[in-house]
């Protein structure tokens, strides 16, 4: 079952990092899956910082920094997968 969180708002390439503006919230360690126009993958949630900061869970209207396993574009959909 996935339920969506977020969608991405940039994607830093450089440094393999997307920003995403959250609409439920996620933790640390729990499963996500990234789907867009051409880009489909899951991955666990490794890292997230919101300021550079370390956060280990992030809420609905929150805007964070998730470092992602692969490109991503603007407007692709987060979703947690349960």
């Amino acid at each position: 079952m996935e339920k969506e969180v977020g969608k991405i708002t940039h994607y830093f390439s450089h440094i393999g990092v997307a920003v995403v503006l959250l609409s439920g919230s996620i933790k640390a360690g729990d499963t996500i899956k990234i789907k867009g126009h051409g880009t489909e993958f899951a991955q666990k949630v490794a890292s997230m910082q919101i300021e550079h900061k370390n956060l280990k869970e992030a809420k609905a209207k929150q805007e964070i920094g998730l470092k992602v396993d692969s490109p991503v574009k603007e407007g692709d959909i987060v979703y947690l997968v349960a």
